[in-house]
């Protein structure tokens, strides 16, 4: 029997491309099984995280709820406060060392996420690399780019390819790939985002993409030009921020609102840390000669 059509396609396509107010606005279904109002209703839960509604997800999952949802509102409970990242790292390993829930996908993309963002790249890929989803793969070729290994994110994407060419997350994990080899393949990731911004509803994500690689190509008044585009959507977004700062250095204007408001909105960013460690340095030197 031929599978009837994808009814959460919209949803997920709204969450990968970071359009996460439609996802949670157009997230009413009708007709779904048990197993997509599971997977909706984290579609949901995650776009609210990625607004920074923690509070939001914690308080509305409780603990009857699936074991995917569950995962969910571990992430929003790590997210939420540095206090809670110990105790929700072990419950994730609890989790993930019980055998009857061990090998569920979304546990497992979440401790994928979890261990990503504490830069424990090995214990990420412990989780994730034996894959089973789009998503799982996706994030592979993110925790490899971020080892620098670009020749293990390709075999991944190629996983994907077969899987799937023309899924919105083959498509990213393809511009994320072109953007870490660079040169001629810049071009080919600047496409991806334009196709994009072509056919679905603009977001920081998509023009954050397009500006990344107006960079990398020396173009940094267009690349401005949508990096302000992207913070009327969102003025709190870190990437945006980050990159209005190095993109305003290269056009020889002040970044110091844009690298205030990042230290203000996430002073645990890779920009603001290096920043920091740089003011330092130059402190020291100073005195060492004073």
């Amino acid at each position: 029997m031929a599978a009837g059509p994808d009814q959460l396609f919209s949803l997920r396509n709204n969450f990968y491309l970071g359009a996460f107010q439609a996802a949670i606005n157009n997230s009413e279904v009708p007709n779904l099984s048990p197993d997509d109002v599971v997977e909706r209703d984290c579609l949901v839960y995650r776009s609210y995280i990625a607004l920074g509604s923690f509070q939001l997800v914690t308080s509305e999952i409780d603990s009857s709820a699936a074991t995917p949802l569950q995962a969910v509102k571990l992430l929003a409970l790590y997210l939420s406060s540095p206090d809670n990242k110990e105790s929700t790292i072990s419950s994730l390993k609890e989790w993930l060392g019980d055998p009857a829930i061990g090998n569920n996908p979304i546990l497992r993309l979440i401790a994928g996420i979890v261990f990503m963002h504490e830069q424990d790249y090995n214990e990420a890929l412990k989780h994730t690399n034996a894959g089973g989803t789009m998503e799982l793969h996706a994030l592979n070729v993110q925790i490899f780019l971020k080892m620098h290994r670009s020749d293990y994110a390709e075999r991944q994407l190629r996983v994907m390819q077969q899987a799937d060419e023309d899924h919105t997350l083959t498509q990213l994990a393809n511009a994320w790939l072109n953007l870490a080899v660079g040169g001629s393949k810049i071009q080919e990731a600047y496409l991806i985002f334009q196709d994009f911004s072509e056919k679905y509803q603009m977001t920081s994500l998509i023009l954050n993409g397009k500006a990344v690689c107006c960079m990398h190509m020396g173009n940094f008044d267009e690349a401005e030009t949508l990096l302000l585009e992207a913070l009327n959507k969102d003025a709190k977004d870190p990437e945006t921020l980050a990159n209005l700062v190095v993109c305003c250095l290269h056009v020889g204007k002040s970044s110091s609102r844009f690298l205030s408001q990042l230290k203000l909105s996430h002073p645990d960013h890779v920009l603001v840390k290096r920043a920091s460690s740089a003011d330092e340095s130059f402190d020291r030197a100073v005195q060492s000669v004073a």
